[in-house]
């Protein structure tokens, strides 16, 4: 059983109704976007400060480049919550799934912070 049940006749094009779906998930995730990348800069921050003076070695051309292929892949990464996102608007638990997605941004950004802070161990020599 759906949780609002709509006959077809009432029901927007299929198009319509993904275009107000991707603008949903747009206006969610991307400000959030900003907390996730700003969470894993404090735990490479944080560990490049913890290791330092050894961690100075790590700040040459080539490990500048590996940072940012890494940050460039978080945020690629990131962008696999939209699929899931969009997949459940478009079903009958829309209104339920607008209230606790944020269980996935949540889920999402400590599995990246533990990614990140392993990333962080091996670039700086924890």
């Amino acid at each position: 059983m759906t949780e609002t049940a709509v006959p077809n006749a009432e029901r927007p094009p299929l198009l319509m109704r993904l275009r107000d779906v991707v603008t949903e998930a747009l206006r969610f995730w991307e400000p959030l976007r900003i907390v996730y990348n700003a969470v894993l800069a404090i735990i490479v921050i944080g560990y490049f400060i913890a290791a330092w003076p050894a961690s100075a070695q790590a700040l040459t051309l080539n490990g500048a480049l590996i940072l940012f292929i890494l940050a460039v892949l978080a945020n690629v990464l990131y962008c696999a919550a939209y699929l899931g996102d969009v997949f459940v608007q478009l079903s009958g638990f829309r209104a339920t799934w607008l209230r606790v997605r944020w269980g996935l941004f949540l889920v999402g950004t400590a599995f990246a912070a533990a990614i990140t802070r392993f990333f962080a161990l091996g670039f700086f020599g924890g």
